[in-house]
């Protein structure tokens, strides 16, 4: 048995679908758009078809002798249509009036109530008008809108029917009302209190979804229609309940769809690419990679999922995003935004579900990355690439034609090439490493070798031997202790002198000390020192600094 309509209460929702993943309950209510949005109405009703319901019309203020009028506009019609007419004498019935439609007050001169019973069809929708009159004279007219609700089931209450949904699948609520122009706005919230994200779609429906719904989101949904009266701009809220039972499913999260042949393309290392999902929209979004060169298993790296606004990602940030525009993830429309390395070429699956049915679009994408390594007689050019699988060729070449290159590949997804040391006008240049696809799709990396400056050689080897000057330094610090050394023994050699000893050469050796070179290791040097200054014998390839320097200078010293 379905509930008489509430007195006095303004329902407004009239078309109300609750729809779960393989589970529909329709409940329609239906008012043709046809009704002027200009009309004027006092209060709104909602009836069930085929259940009681009342449209209350009461002034207690007016009595004996009184008259009242129902009429009906219906929504296939523009004029007003007589239901009934009744005055204290009789009560008789008009042109569209139904054999369930009667005032359920016949006393309704005494009691002031004027109300109209009826048991509405779904044609019987539209406005009706009570106008009470008392010696030819109005005074009472109230204007009511009627909708009458449709149920597929033949139990409605305030909690409807429970549909029972699968755990991982998609629950979809939607209302709708006919017409709108009392609307204000419709909202669903969740057992928990939160206000779902909700659209309108291309049936004029407020939508909700909640899609891979897990256990804890069963409970009671609440869907709430705000309305206004255009009379006196009052707004008001209708309130409806689905109460959803979520089944157990062991289905872990589906793996990626198989088929399709992949988009093959290519991008140099650190530059933006998009990876294409399908066009149509959805619900939501996954992100599957696998590395081809390693032939490793696929692997899911990110989830969006638009009605929740929730994203799952795998993938260190900065490298993959969801696009934007012309793409709109809030809105199901997805791509993204992938900034790959070489090490994240590969193969990407992005399947889209749209209640829980999937698309699946695939794009293999290569990588190119240049690299050079400085060695002792050459600079070697290296050229690095990922999804091997799908490259045609591989080569390095340089900025004039005319030269061709060695390149040598050894190891799959690895082209180089060198260049003899030092650079000369011939060899320097751009050189370019270009991958070309089995599609016939190109890029390329460019490496500009160029000549070394003129004074390069001198301030390459100070930076490169920084330690050189320090070494030279702490030398310095040894000159005043050879320096008081050679002096005791040149006058020793005067005391000998004056004791009338022979004044014979003098000879001094002395092991000099070397500072360490960049044109390889030093050797110690002999150094023999004389009256008439030193001589330095086997001079080492080194640079050296010996303390033989301020030897010279204090010999010269004749006594």
């Amino acid at each position: 048995m379905w509930p008489r309509a509430h007195h006095g209460k303004i329902f407004t929702s009239s078309h109300f679908i609750c729809q779960s993943f393989g589970f529909y309950d329709d409940f329609m209510f239906i008012f043709s758009s046809s009704l002027l949005s200009l009309s004027v109405w006092d209060d709104i009703v909602v009836a069930e078809e085929g259940s009681y319901a009342t449209l209350v019309c009461i002034d207690k203020t007016v009595g004996g002798a009184v008259a009242v009028n129902w009429m009906l506009k219906s929504s296939e019609a523009d004029q007003w249509k007589l239901l009934l007419s009744a005055d204290r004498m009789k009560q008789f019935s008009g042109v569209a009036s139904k054999h369930w439609m009667g005032l359920i007050d016949p006393n309704f001169q005494e009691s002031g109530v004027f109300s109209l019973g009826l048991y509405p069809k779904l044609e019987d929708g539209g406005l009706y008008s009570c106008l009470v009159r008392q010696q030819g004279r109005k005074v009472k007219e109230k204007i009511i809108l009627l909708s009458v609700l449709r149920g597929k089931k033949s139990v409605f209450t305030l909690i409807l029917p429970s549909p029972v949904v699968t755990q991982q699948s998609t629950l979809q609520l939607s209302a709708s009302v006919q017409p709108d122009v009392a609307v204000s706005k419709i909202t669903w919230s969740t057992p928990h209190g939160t206000t779902m994200k909700s659209e309108k779609n291309k049936k004029s429906s407020t939508e909700a979804k909640l899609p891979r719904l897990q256990s804890s989101e069963g409970g009671i949904y609440v869907c709430t229609v705000s309305t206004w009266n255009n009379n006196n701009n009052n707004s008001t809220s209708s309130v409806f309940r689905v109460r959803v039972d979520i089944v157990f499913s062991n289905l872990a999260l589906r793996g990626p769809l198989s088929a399709g042949t992949p988009i093959s393309t290519a991008t140099q290392a650190l530059t933006p690419i998009t990876l294409s999902c399908p066009d149509d929209n959805g619900d939501y979004v996954l992100l599957y990679w696998q590395q081809t060169e390693k032939h490793s298993n696929m692997t899911h790296i990110f989830l969006y999922d638009r009605w929740r606004d929730s994203t799952s990602s795998t993938v260190q940030p900065g490298i993959l995003e969801l696009a934007g525009p012309p793409y709109n993830a809030e809105a199901g429309s997805f791509a993204f935004r992938l900034t790959p390395d070489v090490t994240n070429g590969g193969l990407y699956i992005c399947d889209v579900y749209l209640n829980d049915e999937p698309k699946s679009l695939r794009t293999e994408v290569s990588v190119l990355k240049g690299r050079t390594n400085n060695e002792s007689r050459c600079l070697t050019l290296k050229c690095r690439y990922s999804a091997v699988s799908q490259v045609h060729s591989s080569i390095w070449t340089h900025q004039d034609k005319g030269r061709t290159l060695k390149c040598s590949s050894v190891t799959p997804g690895v082209v180089t090439t060198t260049v003899p040391l030092p650079v000369t006008s011939d060899t320097a240049g751009n050189y370019t490493c270009t991958l070309r696809l089995k599609n016939g799709k190109t890029v390329w990396a460019t490496h500009a070798v160029t000549l070394p400056p003129k004074d390069g050689r001198n301030v390459n080897a100070s930076a490169a031997h920084p330690s050189l000057l320090l070494s030279l330094s702490a030398l310095l610090l040894l000159v005043p202790l050879a320096a008081a050394a050679v002096g005791v023994l040149l006058w020793k050699r005067k005391q000998i002198s004056d004791c009338g000893e022979s004044s014979g050469t003098f000879f001094l050796s002395l092991t000099a000390l070397c500072a360490p070179s960049i044109f390889g290791p030093c050797r110690p040097s002999h150094v023999t020192v004389t009256s008439s200054g030193p001589t330095v014998m086997n001079p080492p390839p080194c640079v050296c600094v010996c303390v033989c320097v301020c030897v010279s200078c204090l010999s010269v010293l004749r006594y």
